[in-house]
């Protein structure tokens, strides 16, 4: 088998959303399609990617650095064993020829976009879900049959006011999700307080809440949030500090009994070593939200759970960020704890398949060969709109 094409174009996400850091109002992806000479159904096998949202468009290096070298190897060094299927771990090491390590940036973002579409096409020549492939190469051979998804949102807005914050509460528990997320840091610590508790009103079990600082707070304001939000019970504290700042995890470790979650700006498995190693991290409670596209892709997000398991953590303190059905499908195969959702942003390539509704706070796996693209009509008509 061979590659015949790879296509990439960028698509616009943006929205008038803003977290404790960064507005949502330029926001982009990038898309690719990857071609092969396999036919399946009468048609040529397409393996999709994109990356998730919150780091942008990679046109630049997609086009002068990896798709390059992808479009370089020639057939047998990009195939595996049997010849009739990729390699992505092979395909992996040649889309990091020359590149020094450490520095991360965001080049593990335009590997991880190349990485999905590769697996993408890897279960649809095998004809079957991706996560099914992954259970039985990575796994004990059986997948999770529903994974658990959060709703995650609770932005802030132009007009942000607490009703509005109510009312998209309400929305999720109608669309059958259990649990939410919701933002915080981009106000002062009173005025969250006050956020927290109409949100609340809604959903009633804080175990079902979660609080996110997209890693806005030095140690200070971290312990001060930690205090006051210590009595709600809340499902967990999400980057209080910046991400690679493990002295202000391990305080807030120490000072907060309720779970605390990190992990979605770290790009590596280095990266998710130290964070074992110096941030106090503790396997009963803590979530990790490694994300695998924006980091580097499967193949690195593999290293990354070896990494884990070494430090006495399971797959199930994993749930991932994306809130797409490239992680939903790793969630199911791999079994970890759950995954992201955003139902209400990021469209199209948020969310999850069209066959298979969010019952209970629960979603199945389609069965779809692939990840699953083809059973999520906008996806797919945005996709073919930008790489036909």
């Amino acid at each position: 088998m061979k590659i015949t094409d790879i296509r990439e174009a960028r698509a616009s996400i943006a929205s008038p959303i803003a977290n404790a850091y960064i507005d949502f109002s330029k926001m982009d992806v990038s898309v690719v399609a990857i071609h092969t000479d396999v036919i399946r159904d009468g048609e040529p096998v397409v393996g999709y990617g994109f990356n998730s949202n919150g780091r942008y468009a990679q046109q630049g290096l997609l086009r002068d650095r990896f798709i390059p070298r992808l479009r370089d190897a020639t057939a047998e060094m990009i195939v595996d064993e049997t010849g009739e299927n990729l390699d992505p771990f092979r395909i992996w090491e040649i889309l990091m020829q020359n590149e020094k390590p450490g520095g991360h940036g965001e080049r593990s973002v335009a590997v991880g976009v190349l990485d999905m579409a590769v697996w993408d096409v890897v279960a649809k020549i095998e004809a079957r879900p991706l996560a099914q492939v992954l259970a039985e190469r990575f796994g004990d051979g059986s997948t999770d049959a529903r994974v658990a998804v959060y709703a995650a949102g609770g932005y802030y807005y132009p007009d942000d006011d607490l009703e509005r914050l109510r009312e998209e509460m309400r929305g999720y528990l109608t669309l059958g999700y259990t649990a939410t997320k919701m933002k915080i840091g981009g106000v002062p610590l009173a005025d969250d307080l006050r956020r927290i508790d109409a949100a609340l009103e809604v959903i009633e079990k804080p175990e079902c809440l979660a609080v996110d600082a997209n890693g806005r707070f030095d140690e200070a304001t971290t312990l001060a949030y930690a205090r006051g939000m210590e009595h709600y019970g809340l499902r967990w504290f999400e980057e209080a500090g910046d991400p690679l700042d493990y002295e202000i995890q391990k305080a807030l470790g120490k000072a907060y009994s309720g779970a605390t979650a990190t992990g979605e700006n770290l790009f590596s498995h280095q990266d998710v070593r130290n964070l074992m190693r110096y941030a106090g991290m503790r396997a009963d409670r803590d979530i990790l939200q490694m994300d695998p596209v924006l980091s580097y892709g499967l193949v690195e997000y593999l290293r990354m759970l070896d990494e884990l398991r070494a430090a006495g953590f399971s797959t199930r303190n994993c749930i991932p960020h994306g809130g797409h059905q490239f992680a939903l499908n790793i969630a199911a195969g791999l079994k970890l704890g759950g995954n992201e959702s955003y139902p209400r942003v990021f469209a199209p390539f948020g969310g999850f398949a069209d066959s298979t509704p969010i019952e209970d706070g629960h979603v199945r796996i389609p069965d779809v060969p692939g990840i699953g693209f083809e059973d999520k009509a906008a996806l797919m008509d945005t996709l073919r709109a930008h790489l036909d």
